[in-house]
């Protein structure tokens, strides 16, 4: 598969840098202070703006300062946040003008993950604190179309997580998901599936970028899948 755009939107947590180790910590440390079930609140807290998922589990506590205290549990935690593979690669065939990150984290967060796992940090991304709605509302991938100049029928939104998929595909962007944290099933705003971006090769032609890779054909691994389960 070829496809041929002017621009790509990344997602961070679980495209870019792998956190899931200090965000399942930083949240376990939070619910257990405010008497949460720390699996819930972890999977609340995936895909979606940290304040969004404290006004859910706790609305009762004054959510700016709720998220204070995680964000500086997060930005502590950093031991096992390392770039994923396929990254550096893309990155490095990537001009700065044709990519940017639009993520669920704060802006403090991100720009700390990013530098510790090694990932050149935009001038200019899309966070948690610059959004009125976050995933999976489409602002957020709006907005990083903005920061590009271009149309978002024009962008590749690259994801891992169901929330950011619709978020990518409400805005009008074309959908490449990886399966790093949800289920292939989980998926399905997504236009195409790769196991990882260690699948994907991208190089710039004239003033596009072209993006090829191999989809994971949907009926035959979730048959694959299901028959492993019995």
């Amino acid at each position: 598969m070829k496809i041929t755009l002017r621009g790509i939107l990344f997602d961070m947590d679980g495209v870019l840098v792998s956190s899931i180790g200090s965000v399942e910590r930083s949240w376990t440390k939070w619910a257990a202070m405010r008497g949460i079930d720390p699996a819930f609140a972890i999977h609340t807290a995936h895909g979606r703006r940290a304040i969004e998922s404290v006004r859910f589990l706790r609305p009762d506590l004054d959510d700016d300062a709720e998220l204070k205290i995680i964000e500086d549990f997060e930005v502590a935690d950093a031991e096992d946040v390392n770039i994923l593979d396929g990254v550096r690669e893309i990155i490095t065939a990537l001009p700065q003008k044709y990519w940017t990150v639009v993520t669920s984290a704060t802006e403090r967060l991100a720009r700390s993950r990013m530098a510790h796992g090694g990932v050149p940090v935009p001038e200019r991304i899309v966070t948690a604190d610059m959004v009125t709605y976050g995933k999976p509302n489409p602002e957020p991938y709006l907005r990083g179309a903005e920061i590009l100049g271009v149309p978002p029928s024009e962008c590749l939104v690259i994801e891992d997580a169901a929330s950011g998929a619709k978020a990518g595909h409400a805005a009008g962007c074309k959908v490449l998901a990886t399966l790093f944290s949800h289920s292939l099933e989980s998926l399905t705003a997504a236009d195409w599936i790769v196991p990882s971006l260690k699948d994907v090769r991208v190089r710039v032609i004239g003033d596009a970028v072209e993006v090829e890779f191999e989809p994971v054909e949907r009926e035959i691994a979730v048959a694959a899948d299901s028959a492993l389960r019995g």
